[in-house]
């Protein structure tokens, strides 16, 4: 039992304009935990209205990977929403830990967080700001958790901010995930219906054949593949925005393709 993964970030078109760096980052990896293969996916985005966003969205993943490492390290414990609100809770206060020792707020790190942990028993599925997570559990693709704005057009909420915990929204499916693509608001447009709010099949499906084809020593040159991918101007023509993307499918099929037959310009 286990899952291939692939996930990497690309600066938008408009920070390379203003000089500014990508402000995403993403992760995506398959461990044993607890005595079984656990598959954790988290993507954050950092504020571009944030002195340290950039910095803050890296924060976020370190201290997302080292709680879930920690709390599963342990057999038989449950994947539930409270896991996720602790989740949670100890980024906000990592972030916070850093911003007191450098004189600064944690809104100043501002930043979203979207998490997936998947194992035999059970997905968890937990979301703080914009972007998306878009899975199959057996019912095919679906949309997670309705990506969430703040309270003014065009904001969002952060997992650095007071009040996370209220804003935070969590699922759990009583299944492995199949295929999981989680992925920041720059890629929205492309990766969403929006008007629907539903999942783009045209736009996953070729990634998801893709990794179930693939061998463990093909990870690298995929995640170099589907970084270019992110690069494209087939891409930077849809958004202007850093992209990041975090994907893994359970393995399976015997026939090899590459990140190349990624979506066409037309598919996007």
């Amino acid at each position: 039992m286990t899952w291939r993964v692939v996930s990497a970030t690309a600066i938008g078109t408009s920070h390379q304009t203003n000089g500014t760096d990508c402000q995403d980052e993403c992760w995506a990896f398959v461990e044993s935990l607890g005595g079984e293969d656990v598959l954790t996916v988290f993507v954050s985005d950092g504020a571009g209205s944030a002195v340290k966003g950039g910095e803050g969205a890296n924060l976020a993943i370190q201290a997302a990977v080292r709680f879930i490492v920690e709390a599963l390290s342990e057999p038989h414990v449950p994947l539930t929403t409270v896991l996720a609100q602790a989740c949670a809770q100890s980024v906000h206060d990592a972030i916070a830990a850093e911003a007191a020792t450098r004189e600064l707020t944690p809104r100043d790190y501002a930043c979203t967080l979207l998490g997936v942990i998947s194992r035999r028993d059970s997905t968890l599925v937990f979301q703080i700001g914009d972007g998306a997570i878009v899975l199959d559990t057996g019912n095919g693709l679906e949309v997670a958790v309705e990506p969430m704005t703040g309270e003014y057009a065009n904001m969002t909420n952060f997992v650095t901010q007071a009040d996370h915990a209220k804003v935070l929204v969590a699922r759990v499916y009583p299944a492995p995930a199949l295929h999981v693509a989680a992925f920041s608001d720059g890629l929205q447009r492309l990766a969403l219906n929006m008007s629907a709010g539903t999942a783009h099949a045209p736009f996953f499906r070729p990634f998801f054949d893709v990794l179930a084809a693939a061998s463990l020593e093909q990870e690298d040159a995929l995640q170099v593949q589907l970084a270019e991918f992110l690069k494209s101007k087939a891409v930077n023509e849809r958004t202007d925005d850093d992209k990041s993307l975090a994907l893994a499918s359970w393995i399976g099929g015997d026939s090899l393709k590459t990140m190349a037959e990624t979506p066409t310009s037309s598919e996007l």
